[in-house]
């Protein structure tokens, strides 16, 4: 066995293992029976709408990587760059131990339109650097709200103002071929982060609370950017992790900060396996087979 299996074999167990012991340490803060109990008692409309309101931010979030595509000379229908968005997702959460979403995405549209590799990656890597913006714009808006962490009003809004127009100011000096659509993009990921907001809202909606929304959006969004990073198997446990701890920091209920994340989880996992569709009828791709690929 060389040492590039070895390393993907190792990264998957340290992935596993990660996961798991995030998962432990919540069990032990939080009891498995009183998150049984909220799942019960939870509104099935509610999911209903929170669940559509988080596949909306998913279609915009296409759109959004379907603009970049555009920019570098891709033009690809925005039903087919939904299939492949998908499948992505589906890669992402479900086979942690491959070269997930976005590197399929890359090995399928080279393969397919014969772009080059690094033009690809260049498009996903703004395309969720401009989502990492977004995030981070509606956490400093959030700071605001929260007068319990202590930040004067004037420290968020001058760093939103004064990091975007640098980065807007890189990103058209610098990278001049991925900022041709720089408000549209942005203006998308802005939409996408508060679409996934206003879906944590409707859950706290479903689970019948009536107090203050806005330190379970902070930590939501702080998850989030847990998330992001490839520590653990689609960001489960992860997520549930920052909640606990943060649910102490805030005084929040414990028990409702993680089942919010546990239902965001799933609505999530729902839409993402839909992706395997395409895995057996890889013909609605244009595509003899899908290669479930490593490496």
């Amino acid at each position: 066995m060389d040492k590039t299996k070895i390393w993907k074999i190792v990264k998957l167990l340290l992935k596993l293992s990660i996961t798991g012991l995030s998962l432990y340490l919540v069990s032990r803060k939080v009891e498995v029976k009183d998150l049984k109990d909220a799942f019960g008692e939870s509104n099935p409309l509610f999911l209903f709408f929170a669940f559509l309101s988080f596949l909306i931010s998913q279609i915009i979030s296409a759109s959004r990587l379907n603009t970049f595509f555009k920019g570098i000379g891709l033009n690809i229908s925005a039903i087919y760059n939904f299939k492949i968005y998908l499948l992505g997702m589906f890669y992402n959460l479900f086979l942690p131990g491959g070269i997930g979403g976005d590197g399929y995405k890359i090995f399928l549209l080279r393969k397919k339109f014969a772009i080059k590799g690094r033009r690809l990656f260049k498009a996903i890597f703004f395309d969720r650097l401009s989502g990492l913006w977004a995030l981070g714009l509606i956490i400093s808006m959030l700071v605001i709200f929260i007068p319990y962490l202590g930040i004067p009003n004037w420290v968020p809004i001058v760093l939103v103002l004064t990091g975007s127009i640098a980065y807007y100011f890189v990103m058209t000096r610098f990278f001049s071929d991925y900022s041709h659509n720089f408000f549209l993009t942005h203006g998308k990921a802005i939409l996408v982060q508060s679409m996934q907001v206003l879906s944590v809202i409707i859950l706290l909606y479903a689970l019948n609370y009536d107090g203050k929304f806005a330190p379970y959006l902070f930590m939501f969004l702080l998850s989030s950017l847990v998330a992001i990073f490839p520590f653990t198997v689609g960001g489960l446990g992860a997520r549930e992790l920052v909640f606990v701890y943060g649910a102490q920091y805030f005084q929040m209920d414990q028990h409702l900060a993680v089942i919010i994340s546990l239902l965001f989880y799933c609505i999530s996992a729902i839409l993402s396996f839909s992706g395997i569709y395409f895995v057996f009828y890889p013909k609605q791709l244009g595509e003899k087979k899908i290669e479930l690929i490593e490496g």
